[in-house]
């Protein structure tokens, strides 16, 4: 089974994909694999002022990213791709058996952004950047009767995802 959880960023994807993980955890071999993991080098991402743009789909690898998740299927029973581009190809929507969409609302986005610091601390002026960026590319109304649309704040409803993906 094929998984796709795309989104707004700091939704919450890679928590929902972990605990998926967990659900499955005696029953099924998963394996994850992350849109950060398969940017093009940082030589060949466009740039936003001074700054490398990782908000823009010509910031991704698509065709490695595919490959590597069509790959996991040999490896394991339920392969989940994650990131904010995963629904930006047909290749993945009609690759994927379920499909979630991680929404956010922007108050929450604003307090959450500037928070991750997995590759620094990030000027205000991309934090507004992102947010733009996200509803620019958002996916959602490419896959929305076919995805399970989840709200990103606290607390995620994981027992309607849990039935979704099994059913």
């Amino acid at each position: 089974m094929f998984i796709g959880i795309g989104g707004v960023s700091t939704g919450g994807k890679s928590w929902i994909a972990q605990k998926i993980t967990e659900h499955y955890r005696n029953q099924k071999s998963v394996s994850v694999l992350c849109q950060d993991d398969y940017t093009l080098t940082q030589d060949k991402i466009p740039m936003i002022r001074d700054h490398i743009d990782w908000e823009t789909p010509k910031s991704m690898d698509f065709d490695r990213f595919y490959r590597a998740t069509v790959k996991n299927a040999k490896e394991s029973d339920v392969v989940i791709a994650e990131g904010l581009f995963v629904f930006h190809q047909e290749r993945f929507v009609s690759l994927f058996d379920k499909m979630i969409y991680v929404t956010l609302e922007k108050d929450t986005f604003f307090e959450r952004k500037p928070k991750d610091l997995r590759w620094g601390k990030e000027p205000e002026w991309y934090i507004e950047h992102i947010w733009e960026s996200q509803l620019q590319f958002q996916e959602d109304s490419k896959i929305k009767d076919k995805a399970l649309i989840v709200a990103g704040e606290y607390p995620v409803d994981l027992n309607r995802i849990f039935q979704f993906i099994d059913s």
